[in-house]
């Protein structure tokens, strides 16, 4: 082959690879452009899913305060009715307003978890973490919960904590997320008790001793109705309850643990659940022993919580609460 036949050879292979190459170059520039309308829909889309997200809290927010003024007005009168201010009332009337009191009672409840994810979900809840006494934590729901056991088939029972005495968070957060646990074991549990617990999950050693780090895990375990394996993941999310004979004669929102599971995780935990039907369920909650990014100045109290917790000196015998 003469050297002007390999010259035009390589000429037509020089061309097909330009040719190549700027179609190539073509094709990468409309995917770019593919990509950048996509980014940019992806971009318009969350940005209708914000607003449609802060629309709906506020819808959530104002019908809520709404929903309290005529909710507290109606749960005054029935106080008042049965306080028999304006008379004696019969037998029937007494069951009337007290059914009347119950379902609104129920109703603020509702509200009150309706307002509290509508400010989680816009990031305006509040954490106000502190030392307090895990003693007086169970104590408080102890009196609390002591009105409301109306079956004497059911015990509720608070263990006392073991190896610590104080916790660093925000107490009124904890405790809604242990009276959304201990109201919904009360709720489907026909027979047994309800047991309430917490214990150390120990951490890395710090400088304060052991109980500078690690984690505490609260749990109330019912001798229920159970819930079967393929609804654990879904228990947890908004609206969601599980189909029961027993679901069915209650009310509520299913917003319970739902919140619970956010509160935790404004907490710096997470929310557990064990369960077998027909045998009970143990709905857990753990919390790590100081808030993650507590202040400075609250924490140097942490040499004497440690100290006092490795002496043992908090009493270790379950309390069992007598059936109302």
């Amino acid at each position: 082959m003469s050297a002007e036949n390999e010259l035009e050879l390589l000429r037509g292979r020089l061309e097909a690879s330009a040719a190549e190459i700027v179609a190539l170059n073509n094709e990468i520039d409309e995917t770019n452009r593919g990509v950048l309308a996509l980014y940019a829909e992806l971009d318009t889309q969350a940005q209708q899913l914000r607003q449609a997200t802060e629309l709906k809290s506020r819808f959530l927010a104002y019908m809520s305060h709404e929903f309290r003024t005529p909710i507290s007005s109606i749960r005054s009168l029935t106080r008042l009715l049965l306080d028999r201010v304006d008379g004696p009332l019969t037998d029937e009337q007494e069951k009337q307003i007290n059914f009347i009191r119950t379902t609104s009672e129920e109703f603020a409840d509702m509200v009150n978890d309706l307002l509290d994810l509508a400010k989680v979900e816009a990031g305006r809840i509040d954490i106000s973490p502190a030392w307090f006494e895990l003693v007086d934590l169970f104590a408080a729901l102890r009196g609390m919960f002591k009105p409301v056991l109306v079956n004497p088939e059911v015990q509720l029972i608070f263990e006392e904590p073991h190896d610590i005495s104080q916790l660093f968070t925000d107490d009124a957060k904890l405790s809604q997320i242990l009276r959304n646990y201990i109201s919904n074991a009360l709720k489907f549990t026909a027979q047994g008790e309800v047991r309430v617990s917490a214990v150390i999950l120990p951490g890395v050693p710090g400088p304060n001793g052991p109980h500078d780090a690690g984690e505490i895990t609260f749990s109330v375990a019912d001798t229920g109705i159970g819930i079967a394996p393929e609804f654990h993941d879904a228990i947890f999310q908004d609206f969601t309850q599980i189909g029961s004979p027993i679901q069915k004669r209650l009310r509520g929102t299913g917003l319970g643990l739902s919140l619970s599971k956010r509160l935790a995780e404004l907490l710096g935990g997470r929310v557990g659940l064990r369960s077998e039907p027909g045998v009970g369920s143990v709905f857990s909650v753990t919390l790590p022993l100081r808030l993650p990014g507590a202040p400075e100045a609250a924490q140097g109290v942490a040499e004497g919580v440690a100290q006092g917790a490795a002496s043992g000196t908090v009493p270790g015998d379950a309390a069992e609460v007598p059936d109302a």
